[in-house]
């Protein structure tokens, strides 16, 4: 049985992996909003970048009001990776379709890490909101994946 401090510690450690994601997100949206020809994509990459600074801002006022306060703002090495390549892809023209395929990878690790989280031991309230927050994932993804394979 975990004791009040270890339950805490797992919090805090799965809450920290998401945000890692949720910055990835954020700012490899913001890179593609920038970046994509099509202004219907344009707007909602960018609309998808806020509402990743808006999940992470939800989830580190939880660790907040459990007492840590040193939340340090880095994204994990694989969104470098999938920004550089994304940024190769699209120099040798790649264009909009290239940078849906890197969107809907980051979606995937999105994912991974949301499902990776509720795999664990939460509170009723964490679990709840990481499942809300799961499933506009999902439904991002659904979307950049049908946006995707519009344009092949």
């Amino acid at each position: 049985m975990s004791t009040p401090s270890n339950t805490l510690k797992e919090v805090e450690e799965t809450l920290r992996l998401v945000i890692e994601n949720l910055i990835d997100g954020q700012d490899g949206f913001q890179k593609i909003g920038d970046e994509i020809k099509d202004e219907t994509l344009k707007t909602y990459f960018l609309a998808e970048s806020l509402k990743r600074a808006q999940f992470r801002g939800e989830l580190e006022t939880i660790l907040h009001q459990e007492g840590v306060h040193d939340i340090k703002e880095k994204g994990t090495a694989a969104a470098v990776v999938y920004r550089a390549w994304s940024s190769l892809k699209t120099a040798f023209g790649g264009g909009d379709h290239a940078l849906l395929e890197t969107a809907e990878q980051a979606e995937d690790e999105a994912k991974e890490a949301y499902e990776d989280a509720l795999t664990r031991e939460l509170p009723l309230p964490v679990r709840q909101l990481l499942v809300s927050q799961l499933a506009h994932i999902e439904a991002s993804h659904d979307y950049v994946k049908a946006a995707r394979d519009s344009r092949k």
